[in-house]
């Protein structure tokens, strides 16, 4: 069984395709309100690694590796955290990407840092979805793509309706990977309720459609072609996901839409 820790390290790498094979069905689960939180608060043990991590981070990128290390046990103890030690956890976390990461031009970004906090942030939820909101499209990390993929990632994995509006933004995004994180990321929305997931289906049925039929009219515009291939699969693989239904072309996608918008589409399940 795989610890919290090792999930961050395994989370760092290339997500899986996006064109897999169908989804395993998922369950709406009714909305309801959280149960109180009766792990310790305040913690003087907690309080001191949250103090590691913030001395790591101040080192310019010197002490990045240590401090992915910190990242790493907070995750683990996230989960056995009180209510402000939460809080606590995922402020000093919303630091690191604060910090500036100078490399010399020409060399990839030195992001190691940020990826880290971003994945550890996804395990977080709901206290952690205003930092992912605040840190998606920010000013100071806006051209890093492989952390702004990130971050729209984790704010999916959060399942929280809180980072709804900022996903489905994303999709209008001149980024066509971070268009395909947004799409993945609404399919992890696969357990709300009916309305929300009808709302997020259009939503992604729209973009792929507009994508297609750009594509379809424009047979030698490789730009319309490249954001196209890019973003279909993991629309199409989110639209399964939220409805129970698969299909692989976005024409079939949308005649079922068209007969099946106002259907109850948890009555078999």
């Amino acid at each position: 069984m795989l610890t919290n820790g090792l999930y961050l390290l395994l989370s760092l790498l290339p997500p899986a395709s996006a064109a897999a094979g169908p989804s395993a069905p998922v369950v709406a689960i009714a909305a309801q309100e959280p149960a109180p939180n009766p792990n310790p608060d305040k913690r003087p043990e907690l309080e001191t690694v949250l103090g590691k991590l913030d001395g790591h981070i101040k080192k310019e990128g010197k002490e990045d590796q240590d401090a992915v290390g910190v990242i790493d046990t907070l995750l683990q103890e996230f989960p056995k955290s009180g209510p402000k030690d939460r809080v606590a956890i995922v402020k000093q976390l919303s630091k690191c990407f604060e910090q500036r990461r100078m490399v010399p031009e020409g060399q990839a970004p030195n992001n190691k840092l940020f990826l880290a906090a971003a994945v550890a942030l996804g395990q977080m939820g709901p206290e952690s979805v205003e930092v992912l909101t605040t840190w998606i499209g920010a000013k100071n990390l806006k051209k890093d793509l492989a952390v702004q993929h990130r971050l729209i990632l984790s704010l999916g994995k959060t399942k929280e309706k809180k980072g709804l509006k900022v996903l489905k933004d994303m999709l209008n995004n001149k980024e066509n990977s971070l268009i395909s994180a947004s799409a993945e990321a609404l399919g992890e929305y696969a357990g709300a309720d009916l309305e929300t997931r009808k709302d997020v289906f259009e939503a992604l049925l729209k973009t792929v459609m507009e994508a297609k039929g750009f594509k379809d009219t424009n047979p030698d515009n490789t730009i319309a072609r490249d954001k196209y291939d890019v973003i279909a699969a993991p629309i199409i693989t989110s639209l399964g996901k939220l409805s129970k239904h698969e299909e692989r072309d976005p024409e079939k996608w949308q005649n079922w839409w068209n007969k099946n918008k106002k259907a109850d589409w948890d009555k078999d399940s």
